[in-house]
């Protein structure tokens, strides 16, 4: 038998034409005039392609209404603002307590450049799908508008590897990264690795240092650490009376700060997530309703 054989060659034909027509074919391009934010979905999830869903309407809390984080806020706000309209600007790395704000403070950012007239676009993708980030970067790199890629709570475990293809993306690799794509990541961890991980390589490695140097190296690739710390009672309740005042939530001030103190206890926490968990409970007991 010889591939030169009209019937093997006809076999042959047959068999490719068949394998297309299982094969799930390739996504139409992204539309990015559907929305302002999308969520990446990778190509595990979607048939072997990855696609950008439209996300009509973000979650998120207005700018102003973010408290306690006043130096933090203005630093992303004018490195956002920077890409926005074209100029430089670093890959952002926030970390630092829970709750804090750290997500609500990209998407708040995101929202006031839109307010501005800046058509900047926001794409979320998941920690798992990290290693996809090549095929992101290829449908972005193209396209005439500015992105901020953004992983919310990012950080890696003992023998994971993923963590090399983000390092690659954000400062590396032959095409390196897209100018018209910048990389916003949220971590309770500085480094992105648990210390116990870094501590374990330095202990076993023929060359401790070289082996730290190795993980840590990927934080490295921000150019923007902005910590964010735990809040004081002062800021706690600062932040309670913004949210009431905002949604108009009436109660006399003693009051409201007695219950949001309970409150906070009860958590074992003082943070802007338990203050607007507490406000979504005031809300529900005075009969209105929020949106945030």
């Amino acid at each position: 038998m010889s591939l030169s054989d009209p019937a093997v060659a006809a076999l042959l034909t047959r068999l490719v034409e068949s394998l297309e027509r299982i094969a799930p074919p390739p996504p139409p391009p992204p539309d990015f005039t559907a929305a302002d934010g999308f969520l990446w979905q990778a190509g595990t999830k979607a048939g072997g392609h990855g696609v950008l869903q439209p996300v009509r309407r973000i979650n998120r809390i207005p700018l102003d209404l973010l408290m306690g984080i006043d130096h933090v806020r203005d630093i992303l706000v004018e490195n956002t603002r920077r890409f926005a309209e074209g100029h430089t600007a670093n890959n952002v790395l926030l970390w630092g307590a829970r709750g804090m704000g750290k997500s609500s403070l990209v998407k708040a950012a995101h929202a006031a450049m839109l307010a501005k007239g800046h058509p900047l676009k926001l794409i979320e993708l998941h920690r798992e799908d990290i290693e996809s980030l090549p095929a992101l970067m290829n449908l972005l790199r193209a396209a005439p508008y500015r992105f901020i890629l953004f992983c919310d709570d990012l950080s890696f475990d003992a023998g994971e590897n993923a963590y090399k293809s983000l390092k690659a993306v954000l400062d590396g690799g032959i095409e390196g990264r897209p100018e018209n794509v910048l990389f916003y990541a949220t971590s309770n961890r500085r480094h992105l690795l648990p210390r116990d991980m870094m501590e374990n390589e330095k202990s076993t490695a023929i060359n401790p240092h070289e082996a730290v140097e190795e993980k840590v190296s990927l934080s490295d690739r921000f150019g923007l650490w902005l910590g964010i710390h735990k809040c004081s009672q002062d800021e706690y309740l600062a932040m309670v009376d913004g949210y009431a005042a905002h949604f108009g939530l009436k109660m006399p001030v003693e009051q409201l700060h007695h219950e949001a103190l309970e409150w906070s206890t009860t958590r074992g926490s003082r943070a802007g997530r338990v203050a607007w968990q507490y406000i979504n409970d005031l809300a529900g007991r005075l009969g209105k309703k929020i949106e945030g």
